[in-house]
């Protein structure tokens, strides 16, 4: 962003940058795929960890449905966004469509969702028994299935 940085990075090095928070320089999108808003865009309905499944791709617009919370089912317009990331020392700007292909979710994003049929792989531990119980709570018990190894598994 700044006229004196803009020798000193080289745009190579910027777009490879895969930082948390931001989505990546290249982002392949197809119609039908399932996505993870990365921003509050319009709160409540397009918050940050909201689904949705893309219906139409444009250079500039990505048309899509909701896939959960209150507003599940509408069909809205995900437009590209400035993203300045604050956690480097210098200050560069993405321009980038705030989504990220979501085939599957952390432990965290997965909290207040509710799924139809989910698999959880716990072949490494949680970070703690909290983070379990948010998760398990978002299914019914028939349609959640779960992988453990080890003398400490479920």
């Amino acid at each position: 962003m700044s006229s004196d940085d803009t020798t000193s990075y080289p745009v190579e090095f910027l777009n490879s940058l895969e930082l948390s928070g931001v989505p990546s320089h290249k982002l392949e999108l197809k119609v039908g795929v399932p996505v993870l808003l990365m921003r509050n865009l319009d709160a409540p309905r397009l918050c940050n960890g909201t689904r949705l499944q893309v219906n139409e791709l444009g250079r500039h617009i990505v048309k899509a449905t909701i896939l959960t919370g209150e507003a599940k089912g509408d069909n809205v317009l995900i437009p590209r966004i400035p993203i300045i990331p604050n956690n480097l020392p210098f200050n560069f700007k993405r321009l980038q469509f705030p989504l990220k292909v979501a085939f599957s979710m952390t432990i965290n994003k997965s909290q207040g969702q509710t799924l139809k049929v989910a698999g959880i792989h716990l072949g490494t531990p949680c970070f703690s028994h909290g983070q379990l119980y948010g998760l398990l709570t978002c299914f019914q018990s028939e349609n959640l299935h779960v992988y453990a190894e080890g003398k400490n598994s479920l």
